[in-house]
């Protein structure tokens, strides 16, 4: 049970609503209540709201929308949620324009009123620095996209359904599966990237395998899926599964079992699966490399993550906390300037290439203070994302085309590797072998020209 005490605010001119609410209110939520409109007041903070849109049986026009707009000037964040036996669309859309975040219908069943306030302290809990720092991972933000992005895992707490993650690399995927997994009681959390799966294995890590299914089976394994069963599984890069691979998974989304290789017999499970791709996924089907089946599965709840360039009013939060969370701590600071030119860039790696920046001005930048000189340098680095395309028309033909291929190559691979934190993860970004990158690093030379800059 939290230890943090919530104040709601009960507008309604019926006391036997108050006195309902109150009584299925958590012990840790103090009631207010106000029949009249006349007698609200902000003299406190309210966490959230409940607002009646009739306080009087003679209103011909509901006063709720313009409560709730009033409200909402003196304290914005407080959760507001509109109530009323007048279910007429009008009404409910008016509430939703001045700002309220849910219309329940009156009377409000128990449950339905617990969950809403459970919902209403998940968001608390992500808004507030406090509750984040206790927290193995952080959204940091708080502009308008991070707002609607903590809201929208607010929503899905308590909830079971498949959820699926949509962004560019680098965008914080995982990072939103760990804070949907941290808002639910504790229970198991598995990650898994599915581009490093070998094809060949991917049934037996998923669903596990009996001793002698197959060659090197000695032993029984539990699957994934079954390891996460009461808790959540999350598969990033689905767009990396094989289409043969796809059914397997929609079959245990649908059925809710799984069965292990070489088994006779299904295990029932209750794993809540969370899903993450770079790629757009409806291009993907359309394309015939993604079964739409499998999409409408995955993606009733669904979570789009914009890219850091949409987020720019988050750049110098992002900075300043990357630089704060350096380990070892090296006392290290960004000057107004220094975070100026950050907020400059585009950031085509998102908020990775903006970790891997903070770690390298860290080490390398010679004062306690970052300024825009020791910024620079790093920013000036080619990105494919902001070439010009009239460069593409300067190509230099008479190097044949093998040299323009390898020149292409090297290319691609430096900027993944500026985008990666190590050659692992680069190889998982692009889709090759630990061995091949690292063969390819040496043939181009890369290493050393990395030295000698």
């Amino acid at each position: 049970m939290t230890s943090r005490v919530f104040n709601l605010l009960i507008i309604d001119d019926d006391p036997l609503v108050h006195q309902s609410i109150k009584l299925s209110l958590p012990d840790h939520w103090k009631a207010f209540s106000i029949q009249s409109e006349a007698l609200i007041s902000f003299d406190r903070f309210y966490h959230a709201a409940f607002v009646d849109m009739h306080l009087s049986a003679q209103q011909k026009i509901a006063a709720g929308p313009r409560i709730i707009e009033n409200l909402l000037k003196v304290q914005p964040q407080t959760e507001v949620v509109a109530m009323s036996g007048d279910l007429s669309r009008e009404l409910m859309e008016a509430c939703l324009r001045v700002g309220a975040q849910k219309f329940l219908a009156k009377p409000i069943p128990g449950e339905e009123l617990i969950l809403t306030l459970e919902k209403i302290e998940a968001l608390w809990a992500l808004r507030s620095i406090e509750g984040s720092a206790q927290r193995s991972v952080r959204w940091v933000g708080t502009g308008a996209a991070s707002m609607k992005i903590k809201k929208r895992i607010a929503e899905l707490r308590g909830e079971s359904q498949t959820v699926l993650l949509e962004g560019e690399t680098g965008t914080g995927k995982e990072v939103v599966a760990r804070l949907l997994h941290e808002q639910e009681n504790e229970r198991p959390f598995i990650a898994v990237n599915i581009a490093s799966i070998p094809e060949n294995l991917f049934e037996s890590e998923l669903f596990g395998h009996l001793k002698g299914a197959f060659t090197g089976a000695d032993q029984n394994k539990v699957g994934l899926i079954e390891a996460a069963n009461g808790g959540d599984l999350f598969l990033d890069e689905i767009e990396a599964m094989p289409l043969n691979q796809q059914v397997k998974l929609l079959r245990f989304l649908e059925s809710g079992e799984v069965r292990r290789v070489g088994a006779k017999e299904n295990i029932q499970v209750r794993t809540r699966v969370i899903v993450a791709s770079n790629r757009p996924l409806q291009k993907m089907i359309a394309d015939g490399e993604f079964r739409e089946d499998l999409y409408f599965r995955i993606s009733s709840q669904k979570i789009q993550l914009p890219p850091l360039r949409e987020r720019h009013e988050d750049i110098t939060s992002l900075a300043t906390h990357f630089m704060e969370s350096e380990r070892p701590r090296r006392n290290k600071k960004f000057t107004d300037d220094g975070l100026a030119a950050l907020a400059d860039y585009n950031w085509p790696g998102n908020v990775r290439e903006l970790k891997r920046l903070c770690e390298q001005l860290s080490l390398t930048s010679p004062l306690p203070l970052i300024r825009s000189e020791d910024v620079q340098p790093w920013l000036k680095a080619i990105d494919m994302s902001q070439q010009n395309p009239a460069q593409y028309q300067t190509i230099e033909l008479t190097k044949g085309f093998n040299q323009l291929v390898q020149d292409y190559e090297a290319l691609v691979i430096r900027t993944a590797l500026k985008q990666s934190k190590d050659i692992e993860e680069a190889s998982v970004l692009l889709k090759v072998s630990r061995s091949n990158l690292y063969k390819k690093i040496k043939d181009y030379k890369i290493d050393d020209e990395e030295k000698s800059s």
